[in-house]
């Protein structure tokens, strides 16, 4: 069971890091009550959940 839940887990994090890729790639602005968030966020935001989806997926090798 934990198996799983480390994948479905670590699956969530890919997806996140690929949303975050996405609105690198195609310069899509995100605005959130008035504040406009800067691209520079979403590549932190895509390493950062690419690491915690590769982080997941190891753990549930083992």
């Amino acid at each position: 069971m934990k198996n799983i839940a480390l994948k479905v887990t670590g699956a969530i994090f890919l997806l996140v890091a690929l949303l975050h890729l996405l609105r690198v790639i195609f310069s899509i602005e995100v605005i959130v009550a008035g504040f406009t968030a800067p691209i520079w966020l979403s590549i932190f935001g895509f390493i950062f959940a690419l690491a915690l989806a590769l982080w997941m997926f190891k753990e549930a090798k083992k």
